[in-house]
């Protein structure tokens, strides 16, 4: 399963779209019941890598770059927001043409799958299903679903302050790498290759410059976090938490917040593993979406 795929050999194989007059980036291969990948801050669509060969022998699975983000446009003047990245998704799956989809999303991502279920629980719940997306199931990998367990790094508190757009000019690769080694496991952690792709994608056309203005997804979280843990609640959707037990931002601690909110709670913790469990445990997070997506697909 595992790949040597760079970023750019992922790129040359993607697809542009457009998006509020921004270029989005995506790829989209498979056949089957279709799959969208939602990825995390602040990485792109080529968290995915080490997970495609098996995603794309199963589904028809589109795998966009996020506004902001990775290969997609990173304007300076833009209201980025949880709300705003919901329908970019649901806008490119139009385009697509596709209107039925599992959802496998990270990190920023599991929120964004937040708000895309609370969109199709607002549907069902007045009437209009047929409106809007149809979603048959959702796997979120490790994420802040709860705003109250995201044990945020000191480096993310002040990228959202008032500081924070002087602290994006002083933020360099040295501080990212100790940064993300703090997140990963410890037998787990990035290859010196992967630091390089990770920090490239991040500062690729002045994205280091937007870090803050993308954090504010943290507040949104606080905000909206009735609408967002009332779906995971009362959703009848099938739902899974593959996580990274030992990530401290959002491991074992939020799996244990899900397991006492969530009805009927379905979770994997996997031991030793950190923060982006596809990339440091891609079998693992294969073995376990595939148990829970199969009895889901039609056929």
């Amino acid at each position: 399963m595992h790949t040597q795929t760079t970023p750019e050999q992922w790129l040359s194989q993607g697809h542009y779209s457009q998006y509020r007059g921004h270029q989005l980036f995506y790829r989209h291969e498979g056949q089957g019941e279709a799959l969208v990948c939602i990825h995390g801050y602040p990485t792109a669509s080529w968290d995915w890598v080490k997970l495609w060969p098996q995603l794309t022998q199963h589904f028809e699975v589109v795998a966009p770059d996020m506004i902001g983000f990775g290969f997609s446009a990173k304007p300076y003047r833009y209201a980025y927001s949880i709300l705003d990245q919901a329908t970019l998704h649901e806008n490119l799956l139009k385009q697509l043409g596709i209107t039925q989809v599992h959802i496998l999303a990270h990190d920023y991502g599991d929120t964004v799958a937040q708000e895309l279920l609370a969109r199709y629980e607002d549907r069902r719940r007045y009437g209009s299903q047929a409106t809007g997306l149809s979603i048959k199931s959702i796997c979120f990998l490790n994420g802040g679903l709860f705003p109250e367990t995201h044990h945020a790094k000191p480096i993310q508190h002040l990228l959202q302050s008032p500081v924070g757009f002087l602290l994006v000019r002083l933020y360099g690769e040295a501080k990212f790498r100790k940064t993300f080694q703090g997140i990963f496991g410890k037998n787990t952690p990035p290859s010196e290759e992967e630091y390089q792709h990770f920090w490239a994608l991040i500062t690729r056309e002045g994205g280091k410059n937007i870090l803050h203005k993308l954090i504010g997804y943290m507040r949104e979280r606080k905000r909206y976090r009735e609408r967002w843990v009332g779906a995971l609640v009362n959703t009848q959707i099938p739902l899974r938490v593959i996580d990274g037990a030992a990530d401290p931002v959002s491991g074992a601690h939020m799996v244990a917040r899900y397991k006492a909110l969530v009805p009927n709670p379905d979770t994997i913790l996997l031991p030793e593993i950190g923060h982006y469990p596809q990339v440091e445990a891609p079998e693992a997070v294969w073995e376990a979406f595939w148990a829970f997506v199969a009895p889901h697909l039609q056929g």
